[in-house]
C-alpha cells in the first residue's frame, strides 16, 4: 500500500525478485498484516474513515480513507459476499476504488488495474535517529506533493500526511528526501513514502529516513512493515539488506462496482 510504485530511489529496476520464500500463515487464522487496511480503518485511522450510508464501524463491513487523505478502501473480508455489498453501497454504482491482498473480485465487479506487490516485516532492522532529519507537517504538503511526483513512490494526497510522522531532508532549503507512516493495524506501522531527489540519490539518504522513522515506531512498541511492488528489485534488495524480510505477497488491485456509467478515478500513483 505504500510504495506500490518505486520505494527506495524512486526508479524501478529490472524483472524478477530479490524475495525469498513467502511465510505461511499462522494456526489461529488470519494475521492482522493479512487486512493492514481495513485494521487501520476501525483502529488507529478510525477518524479518517468513511462507512457506507453513515454507519459506523459497528456494523459497516467496508470502509475506506477521506478521499484527501488516501485513496485506499478496504473489506472486512474478501470473501464475504456481503462486504462486497456494502462496498458498492460505498462507491456507489460504477465506482471505483484500490483495494489490497483481494485475490479477484466478484461476478459484476471488473478490474480496472492490478499490480503485484510484497509485503516486509522488520525482523532485524537497526533504527535509529537522524540527525539532519526534520518534521514534516501540512505546511510542507506542497513541497511533499512536488518530490512525490517527481520520484513516483505510491499514493500521496494532500492529507496524508496527517497519518503519522513523515521525516525529510533538505538541502540548501529545498525538500530532498522523505519518509514516514501511513497504516497502523494493532502492533505495528507501514512505513511508505520512501522516495530520493534524483539528484542526491545514491548517498543513504532514504536508509537514514527508513531508520529514523522506524525509531519512532519501536518507541511506541510497534513494529514497521512496508509494501512495494513485485518488480521493484532495486527497492526490495535495500529493504532486505537493512533488516527487512518477505512476508507475503499481496496484489494491489483497483475495481469498478457494477452498474452506472463508470470512472476511472482509482489510482495507484
Amino acid at each position: 500500500m505504500s510504495a506500490v510504485g518505486n520505494a527506495a530511489g524512486g526508479t524501478g529496476a529490472g524483472s524478477g525478485s530479490a524475495v525469498g520464500p513467502v511465510a505461511a500463515a499462522g494456526p489461529d487464522g488470519p494475521h492482522v498484516l493479512d487486512n493492514p487496511a481495513w485494521a487501520s480503518l476501525r483502529g488507529a485511522h478510525a477518524v479518517f474513515a468513511e462507512h457506507p450510508g453513515g454507519r459506523g464501524p459497528g456494523t459497516s463491513r467496508a470502509a475506506r480513507y477521506h478521499p484527501e487523505v488516501s485513496p485506499w478502501a478496504a473489506l472486512a473480508d474478501p470473501a464475504d459476499p456481503r462486504c462486497w455489498a456494502d462496498l458498492r453501497a460505498l462507491v456507489g454504482e460504477g465506482g471505483t476504488a484500490p483495494l489490497a491482498g483481494v485475490p479477484s473480485p466478484p461476478e459484476g465487479w471488473e478490474t480496472t488495474g492490478s499490480i503485484p506487490g510484497v509485503q516486509l516485516v522488520d525482523t532485524a532492522l537497526r533504527a535509529e535517529a537522524a540527525p539532519e532529519a526534520v518534521r514534516l507537517g501540512p505546511a510542507d504538503v506542497p513541497e511533499i506533493l512536488a518530490l512525490i511526483a517527481l520520484t513516483k513512490p505510491g499514493p500521496f494526497l494532500p492529507r496524508t500526511v496527517e497519518l503519522g510522522t513523515y521525516l525529510g531532508i533538505r538541502r540548501h532549503g529545498r525538500l530532498i528526501a522523505m519518509a514516514g507512516e501511513r497504516l497502523r493495524p494493532p502492533g505495528w506501522t507501514e512505513i511508505s513514502a520512501v522516495c530520493t531527489h534524483p539528484g542526491y540519490r545514491g548517498r543513504g539518504l532514504a536508509t537514514r529516513l527508513v531508520r529514523a522513522v522506524a525509531a519512532g515506531i519501536r518507541e511506541r512498541g510497534e513494529t514497521p512493515f512496508l509494501h512495494t511492488a513485485a518488480s521493484n528489485t532495486r527497492a526490495i534488495r535495500l529493504y532486505e539488506s537493512i533488516g527487512f524480510s518477505l512476508r507475503r505477497r499481496p496484489s494491489f488491485m483497483a475495481v469498478r462496482a457494477p452498474g452506472g456509467p463508470g470512472n476511472t478515478t482509482a489510482k495507484f500513483s
